[in-house]
């Protein structure tokens, strides 16, 4: 009910109106009254008042002064003067002061009275309304970190947001009514000749135009800066063009930005060696000018004795410092034309170039020996390590660079058999490893008719609340006689022999049912994580496999989270973009997992319809001293929420990199400090009993 103070001393002309609004129609007002300005403006300081009616001639105020001592006491309340006909004049003065308008004495038992009395109350909500949200929008312009610019009809700047303000180096009072080319002044980079304005083809054609590659913001101190930016046209209720909104980001940062993650594609991020994919690419080149100059190159596969235990017993930490130790060596060890490379964890590969004799490359493998058997001191301690190596040889060992590794990878584990510390030559003999590969693949075969395989599942958890909001379900291999098995042993051989598309079927069917089982039990509702191998993503008929799935499981389809590597969806991006559309139309979830490995996606990322992106586990490795590890995980958690996309920590180990990602806002996150991986019955008992994780909450 509206609550109304009537403020005049005329009793007769108060009774009329507390009569007609106590009364109307469409619903009745609350009166209160007072019968000079000095009691008005009590009720006003201790009573909220929707609406003021009056009377411009009190015994302790007259005239337009009343106005201003209301105005001063609260100056959004709505107000209509009490008048006589020969005083209207004044109170049309007094609309041009502030007041809402005018009741005329004679007319107040009129039942127009209560509509008008309410239109003015609505008008008034309205225009507070308007200006709530006109000040919300003015804080969101001035909080995101894209430049937003607008012009008038002319071409002329009426608004800049902060950013736009610290971009173009105009305050917005400076810039107000100047010209766009004078405020946004635009050249090529390439060609250093002004850029056409887009402001000028938008209000032209009436329709968004966006700048050209290379576009540069000359500011107003001189200064440059690459921007990309999106023009779009103003309209008005009836559809006309009003003036053009300008939305423009600084792309230095992000251009560095993937430079900075295409070295990190190829090199290791510990040792900052180059990794297996530029490595590959290196022995390919080595290839072709070998094959061209009739020479040979050589792989030593090297494997670090028992460095398992030196991690295990004094922690990674140490275990990385060697690692950087021995890279160091091992660089001391070749020519600046030869490669080494890490492989991951204890392993390294070196390209060795133009070593055509069998004797240059034993006195280089047992250099390294010595080399590397040297102490290794930090820490106040001496740690000691020897190394196995294998050795291949182009081209009697391989012709391409896939041969040569794995042959001497073989090499290197008949190495370890002969008693660790020495270097083989490969030869066909060595076949260990080719007869457990036939072997693996075959108990692959039989564990998908036995069902020998089973789920795990990894809570992901939300690292504001600690509520558990997902799991990952992760495949394992119960062996008949080998016990509990990891992927990392079979996955790649499943991949090889395309078994991993049946196994991927029966992951996918199964973790869709333990949801639904999970659900059935009154469990709170979560997603379900599973991966997908590209060889799955490839099948044409994977989109209706996922389909079938679904419906004979019967599993809400929005719980369903299917996660895909970036190096899968960039292999053929505008095929894969369509067949994610069909998978979100049907309202799947779908994340890019491992995201940051692979830089070429970021362009992607607007025209894939992803819903999260899953931070690579190896960026939080030694994040509290990788000062680079520590922007990447920044840049990513930041573009995610830019493009409101959810974003997922994988592989928290420690608290410094809980707290880091804590600092940032990241929403989820999942690893060994939160919770291992559990069979059904174990995350169902930890969801039971711990909806909120004790540790995060």
């Amino acid at each position: 009910m509206n609550k109304v103070l009537i403020i005049s001393n005329n009793l007769t002309e108060t009774e009329i109106l507390k009569r007609v609004l106590s009364t109307a129609r469409d619903g009745p007002f609350k009166i209160r009254h007072a019968t000079s300005l000095k009691q008005g403006l009590v009720k006003i300081s201790v009573e909220k008042i929707d609406a003021i009616l009056v009377d411009l001639s009190l015994p302790d105020s007259q005239g337009l002064n009343t106005l201003d001592q209301i105005f001063a006491a609260n100056p959004h309340i709505p107000i209509m003067t009490l008048t006589s006909l020969e005083n209207e004049s004044l109170s049309v003065e007094a609309v041009k002061h502030g007041a809402q308008g005018y009741l005329i004495e004679g007319f107040f038992g009129n039942n127009l009275v209560p509509q008008a009395l309410r239109s003015v109350i609505q008008r008034k909500a309205i225009e507070e309304n308007y200006y709530k949200e006109k000040a919300r929008a003015e804080i969101v312009l001035n909080s995101i970190s894209d430049a937003v610019l607008c012009t008038d009809l002319l071409g002329n700047v009426d608004y800049l947001n902060t950013a736009a303000e610290q971009m173009t180096g105009w305050s917005r009072q400076e810039a107000q009514g100047r010209p766009i080319e004078e405020v946004f002044r635009l050249i090529n980079g390439i060609t250093r000749q002004p850029a056409c304005n887009p402001v000028k083809l938008v209000l032209k054609q009436d329709k968004p135009m966006g700048l050209n590659a290379d576009t540069v913001l000359v500011r107003r101190d001189k200064t440059e800066v690459t921007i990309e930016d999106s023009a779009s046209p103003i309209h008005d209720w009836d559809n006309i063009i009003t003036g053009v909104v300008i939305v423009f980001h600084d792309v230095s940062a992000a251009h560095a930005m993937t430079i900075k993650m295409a070295y990190l594609a190829h090199h290791d991020f510990l040792t900052d060696l180059p990794n297996r994919l530029l490595l590959n690419d290196r022995i390919e080149q080595a290839i072709s000018l070998a094959k061209r100059h009739n020479t040979k190159l050589t792989i030593l596969f090297l494997d670090l004795d028992n460095f398992k235990h030196i991690n295990d017993s004094l922690g990674h930490e140490t275990g990385d410092k060697l690692l950087k130790s021995v890279t160091k060596r091992l660089n001391a060890c070749v020519r600046g034309t030869d490669t080494v490379s890490r492989q991951g964890g204890d392993e390294f590969v070196l390209l060795l170039i133009d070593y055509n004799q069998e004797e240059d490359i034993t006195l280089i493998a047992e250099k390294i020996h010595a080399t590397l058997a040297l102490p290794h001191s930090f820490d106040e301690r001496e740690l000691y390590i020897t190394t196995s190596i294998g050795i291949s040889v182009y081209p009697s060992d391989g012709e391409d660079p896939e041969t040569l590794i794995k042959n001497a990878d073989t090499a290197m584990y008949h190495a370890k058999e002969k008693g660790r510390n020495n270097y083989q030559f490969f030869s066909d003999a060595m076949n260990v490893r080719a007869v457990e590969r036939q072997f693996i693949e075959s108990g692959l075969r039989i564990a998908l008719d036995k069902e020998e395989f089973i789920l795990h599942y990894q809570p992901k958890i939300n690292l504001e609340t600690g509520v558990i909001t997902g799991a990952e379900a992760l495949l394992r291999w119960i062996h008949p006689n080998w016990g509990l098995v990891l992927p990392e042993r079979f996955i790649c051989i499943a991949e090889d022999c395309g078994l991993i598309v049946p196994i991927g079927r029966w992951v996918l069917r199964e973790a869709c049912l333990q949801g639904k089982r999970w659900l059935d039990q009154g469990l709170p509702a979560i997603s379900i994580a599973v991966n997908i191998s590209a060889l799955e993503f490839c099948q044409n008929n994977f989109f209706e496999g996922v389909k079938t799935i679904l419906k004979e499981t019967r599993l809400d389809s929005c719980l369903l989270q299917l996660e895909i590597t970036e190096s899968v969806l960039m292999r053929d991006a505008e095929t894969n973009a369509a067949i994610l559309q069909k998978l979100k139309s049907m309202d799947i979830q779908l994340a890019v997992d491992d995201f940051g490995t692979g830089y070429s996606s970021l362009s992607y990322l607007e025209k894939f319809p992803i819903d999260v992106l899953k931070i690579d586990k190896s960026f939080l490795y030694d994040i509290e001293s990788t000062k680079d590890n520590r922007i990447i995980v920044s840049a990513i958690i930041g573009m995610g929420n830019s493009l409101n996309l959810q974003v997922v920590a994988e592989g928290i180990e420690t608290e410094p990199q809980l707290s880091f990602l804590k600092s940032l806002h990241c929403e989820e996150g999942q690893g060994f400090l939160l919770s291992h991986p559990l069979v059904a019955e174990e995350f169902e008992t930890l969801l039971t009993n711990y909806s909120v994780l004790p540790e995060i909450a």
